[in-house]
């Protein structure tokens, strides 16, 4: 059997000192020994930082486990922490986790859960097809068709109205079009527009007027949030806006944004313990009918691998 890895090694420590406070928070020995291996290395900082946020989540649900452990003369064990603990972290760490998504689908007008793919047909005879975990929120009034894309990706079919052109908006970029058939999505400060049909205007909103760019059909744009940088190619047009048919198809695309596209499929929380892995790009083709894997082949030129820890929480860390 190949010996642990690093970063597993450090993740396994982190959660016994979890479990170890848990059944005797009152002993200040292990409020000790969790500062001491803390101040290690900043690495055992930072695997702390991720256990331990996951783990304040679900604090109270292990509490009063463990409350009724002792009671019964029983302790905390690894496999009740990962089974049991882990799975209120689902349970009543979803509200935390969806508190963000609550705000923002507040101010929706359309939206889908994990996994749904959903056509709508909008008030101009326009259509637009949510991937999951989307939502969009729509503004039409006498000179502009505006809508705005809240989270995730959609692909619009746009009926043509020369007195209105149809805005698409996200928080790095503005899509102009009069009719035409477009894919945008919006993952991990990345933004990606594939054309289909016609041409759009993709104006970067922190850039200012007069630095926009027109993509025409077959082609792709893609503005990165976090560097203002952009990059361009071309696709064949069956291949644009392919989740619909459960595939993902990447060029040079960014392994943060592909996981975040993905988690729009996967159960629970991902959590990614190196930045480092994310800022990684890869190609290919995922087929998100089956998550886990599409995780695996996309971490995996990156050297990490995919740990599911329970049905609620799935960890990415280098191999």
């Amino acid at each position: 059997m190949s010996e642990k890895s690093g970063a597993d090694r450090l993740l396994d420590e982190a959660i016994d000192l979890i479990i170890r406070l848990q059944n005797d928070p009152e002993n200040p020995v292990s409020q000790s020994m969790i500062t001491g291996w803390r101040a290690r290395s900043s690495r055992h900082e930072q695997i702390w930082q991720k256990v331990s946020g996951a783990h304040g989540m679900s604090g109270q649900i292990l509490t009063d486990r463990n409350r009724a452990a002792r009671t019964e003369k029983a302790k905390i064990t690894r496999r009740k922490l990962l089974v049991g603990g882990l799975a209120g972290l689902g349970a009543a760490g979803t509200a935390a986790l969806t508190v963000p998504h609550a705000i923002t689908w507040a101010r929706a007008d359309h939206m889908t859960p994990k996994g749904e793919v959903r056509r709508i047909m909008l008030a101009d005879g326009s259509h637009s097809t949510l991937g999951p975990q989307s939502a969009i929120a729509l503004s039409y009034r006498d000179r502009e068709r505006r809508v705005d894309l809240l989270e995730g990706m959609a692909y619009f079919e746009v009926v043509p109205d020369a007195a209105r052109p149809f805005i698409v908006e996200t928080r790095g970029l503005t899509v102009r079009a009069l009719g035409t058939t477009f894919d945008v999505s919006d993952d991990a400060d990345c933004t990606t527009v594939c054309v289909a049909s016609g041409i759009v205007e993709v104006q970067p909103r922190a850039n200012g007027p007069g630095s926009g760019f027109r993509v025409a059909a077959g082609e792709w744009i893609t503005f990165d949030a976090a560097t203002n940088g952009m990059d361009r190619g071309t696709r064949d047009i069956e291949q644009i806006a392919s989740w619909r048919e459960g595939l993902i198809i990447a060029d040079r695309e960014a392994i943060s944004a592909l996981i975040a596209k993905i988690s729009r499929w996967h159960p629970g929380r991902i959590v990614m313990l190196d930045p480092r892995i994310g800022s990684e790009r890869v190609s290919g083709l995922y087929d998100v009918k089956n998550p886990a894997a599409a995780l695996e082949a996309i971490v995996h030129p990156a050297g990490a691998r995919v740990r599911r820890v329970s049905s609620y929480l799935t960890v990415i860390s280098p191999i």
